[in-house]
């Protein structure tokens, strides 16, 4: 091979392998506003391919604006997010919902006339259900009490068991990254160890990625690779899972008088 030849494979392979380290979510400069409220202020924050991340902050921060925004409802005003290399800043959402992103929104938003059966196929209808009763199996190890439920209607379930509906909805579509907003909400400590639990094992297992909003910060930052910290629309802080846990200001504003 030519020197030339041989200067073309190595451009070539520093290409593949800086675009294999590019995030597979990119939130870059994002503003969302209700109105003339802006909500988020010029956000950064990065999501790479196989990792749990975290985005902690207290009621009203701006979290699930974020979450929304990422999946076009609202859509940013300024910036750009990212998702595989493709910019989605003004898709709409059913678009993105076939970009192989699944979110399950804050407050679960389950059907509650479905039979958890229903709700599960309403999440594999994204890809055209190819793989329905193989992804049923699979949930249903995973959240083993749907499987007792399947029959049932989700507004009759506890909310720890729509909550694992919510999630499982969302998988039933095999995304490749998972947006999760606020999953412990309301939940009891039992509940929230088996559900944080099963997206510890999805990820270790499948390689799946998380974007995770909680307002409980112990939990999230045990379970995330990394975490941010969002103060009124704005990311202030950023790190490894540990080592934000182990900040003296994240201890104070969000982990005094919590769980250790």
């Amino acid at each position: 091979m030519s020197v030339a030849g041989i200067n073309v494979l190595v451009e070539e392979t520093r290409a593949r392998t800086q675009a294999a380290k590019a995030p597979l979510l990119s939130v870059r400069g994002v503003s969302t506003y209700y109105g003339s409220i802006r909500a988020l202020k010029g956000v950064d924050l990065d999501v790479s391919e196989g990792e749990i991340v975290a985005l902690i902050g207290a009621n009203g921060a701006g979290k699930s604006t974020l979450m929304m925004t990422i999946f076009g409802s609202p859509q940013a005003r300024d910036g750009t997010i990212t998702y595989a290399g493709r910019d989605i800043t003004k898709l709409p959402t059913h678009e993105i919902a076939r970009l192989n992103i699944a979110q399950s929104p804050e407050g679960r938003r389950i059907f509650p006339r479905m039979t958890v059966r229903e709700n599960l196929q309403m999440g594999a209808s994204v890809n055209g259900g190819r793989h329905f009763a193989e992804d049923l199996e699979r949930v249903c190890t995973l959240f083993p009490r749907l499987k007792e439920r399947i029959d049932q209607r989700g507004g009759t379930m506890s909310g720890g068991e729509q909550q694992m509906l919510a999630i499982a909805r969302a998988l039933m579509s095999r995304p490749r990254l998972l947006l999760l907003d606020e999953p412990s909400l309301g939940l009891a400590p039992l509940v929230v160890k088996q559900i944080f639990n099963a997206v510890k094992e999805l990820n270790r297992t499948d390689g799946l990625t998380v974007f995770i909003v909680e307002q409980n910060a112990y939990h999230a930052l045990k379970l995330a690779h990394r975490g941010y910290v969002m103060v009124t629309g704005t990311i202030t802080m950023s790190g490894t899972g540990k080592a934000l846990l182990d900040n003296p200001q994240v201890k104070a504003a969000y982990l005094e008088g919590g769980q250790h």
